[in-house]
């Protein structure tokens, strides 16, 4: 079993002993709750069961519905868990909402970039998910993971190269502070402005670099400064 699986199993114990208690049966005279199949759904989700998932959305469960703990919907779930099937259908939802946020910014596509999920990035995109936003992008994301595949695809689609953060980090300076060293590369040779500086440090990319034991990628960073 995939680490992650394991992961949400052990998390996720006590909602599945709820969860599994009663599974629900068409024969049963009486109906699950609404929190009954909310908590069915997201265990669902984490275990990509889009039989599951199928069941509780065809009773009337809202495919928008967020989770209590992290405030995040079922898609962005899916997506951190890499759960294909259950993405999958989620998206055939009429009523999903594709850049629904969780409370810290997340979407199901900044997840998918971060997760480094290329078919999970093009099937939302494919759905209309919103590349460029206030804040965090997806691109931050695909550069802090180190996903340049995905990086290309979201500037090719004309992805804000230097999209601040709310303290203002660009993708460039989230890529070195990762030592992302191939995305750094990616992004100024894409024309990303290395001399910005975030509001809450006051540093540019390559101080990010410095800060976090990087300093190879902070000098790569100050000659590309030194060749403008």
């Amino acid at each position: 079993m995939p680490a992650h699986r394991r992961a949400a199993l052990q998390r996720c114990a006590a909602l599945a002993l709820l969860a599994l208690a009663a599974p629900w049966t068409p024969a049963r005279a009486d109906s699950p709750t609404a929190e009954e199949d909310a908590v069915r759904y997201f265990l669902a989700i984490q275990l990509d069961d889009d039989r599951t998932v199928r069941a509780v959305l065809a009773r009337g469960l809202d495919p928008n519905t967020s989770d209590p703990e992290r405030g995040e919907s079922g898609l962005i779930i899916a997506m951190r868990y890499d759960a294909m099937k259950v993405a999958q259908l989620l998206l055939t939802q009429p009523a999903l909402r594709v850049d629904q946020a969780a409370p810290n910014g997340n979407t199901a596509l900044m997840m998918a970039a971060f997760q480094k999920n290329k078919p999970a990035v093009l099937a939302l995109l494919a759905k209309g998910a919103q590349i460029n936003r206030p804040g965090w992008t997806a691109l931050h994301y695909a550069a802090a993971a180190g996903a340049l595949d995905i990086m290309q695809l979201l500037l090719e689609r004309h992805a804000y190269l230097d999209a601040e953060s709310p303290s203002g980090m660009t993708p460039l300076m989230l890529a070195a502070r990762e030592g992302m060293e191939d995305a750094v590369q990616l992004l100024l040779q894409a024309g990303a402005d290395a001399s910005l500086k975030d509001r809450a440090w006051g540093m540019d990319a390559a101080g990010f670099a410095t800060r976090a034991d990087k300093p190879w990628i902070a000098q790569a960073i100050q000659r590309h400064l030194g060749k403008k």
